[in-house]
């Protein structure tokens, strides 16, 4: 937020004098005016957070199931095993546009370690492998990819990530985020993409205020999908655990989750 600069002080006039009196205006004008520009700020900046307050615990915790076990286009089980990154998070991004786009997704990976504090997230130096690997691309382009087309009898949604496992944990993820279709899609997709990307891979059309959910409007980050992933980079929550396993846990985790979020 941009700060503002105060008014030149002016020496204190005698009580009931008519400069007093237009000071005073002037204070209240002064006030009200900043009062709406502070409004004006915070409304212009994207509702990254917002508040956990109207969202249950019930909520988060059907929430994290839904998201975290399973794929879209599959059956979920209960043997299915909760996946996420183990090592530190480095990302590459290549914008095949020509759009400049790659600028706003790096300032948004940027933004990763604040959105889940205790999250190693960041760009790859030069020479550092990178293990995100984000792509900036063409709706044609993107049709086109056989890599996309393979993963099922269609291509995937509007965009895509495709994860790769270790033993237990992500190895490797690579989403792809298109950026000629306007603002809309290419903020939801890139915000969608990522954080999906990190763990919570599965949409779900009973998540109303989540953009995990093919259905939903949201092209910003909200509360309820940031609260997903940090309950999911919760150090009690590891790689390999069950919905079995996960269950007993959510209650604590989803207090702490609420209290560092706050």
């Amino acid at each position: 937020m941009q700060g503002f600069i105060s008014p030149p002080k002016t020496r204190p006039a005698s009580p009931g004098s008519f400069p007093a009196l237009l000071n005073s205006a002037a204070r209240r004008l002064f006030r009200l005016a900043t009062v709406a520009l502070v409004s004006l700020t915070i409304a212009s900046v994207p509702a990254d957070a917002g508040s956990l307050s109207h969202i249950s615990d019930a909520q988060l915790s059907h929430g994290f199931l839904m998201t975290v076990f399973g794929t879209e286009g599959r059956t979920r089980s209960p043997r299915s095993r909760l996946r996420k990154f183990e090592q530190p998070v480095r990302f590459s991004v290549e914008d095949r546009t020509g759009k400049g786009m790659d600028r706003k997704v790096a300032d948004f990976i940027a933004r990763l370690p604040r959105i889940v504090p205790g999250l190693d997230a960041r760009l790859a130096m030069p020479g550092e492998k990178a293990n995100f690997d984000v792509i900036i691309t063409t709706r044609a382009n993107y049709r086109a990819r056989p890599s996309l087309a393979s993963l099922s009898g269609e291509l995937p949604g509007q965009c895509a990530t495709v994860m790769h496992y270790g033993r237990s944990s992500i190895r490797q993820t690579t989403s792809y985020i298109v950026a000629d279709e306007g603002a809309y899609l290419f903020n939801r997709c890139m915000v969608e993409e990522i954080l999906q990307g990190l763990g919570p891979i599965n949409d779900d059309n009973s998540l109303k205020l989540s953009m995990f959910n093919d259905t939903s409007h949201y092209q910003r980050l909200t509360a309820f999908d940031r609260a997903i992933v940090n309950m999911l980079y919760d150090p009690r929550i590891t790689c390999g655990m069950t919905m079995a396993d996960v269950t007993p846990l959510l209650p604590q985790v989803i207090r702490d989750v609420r209290r560092k979020l706050r």
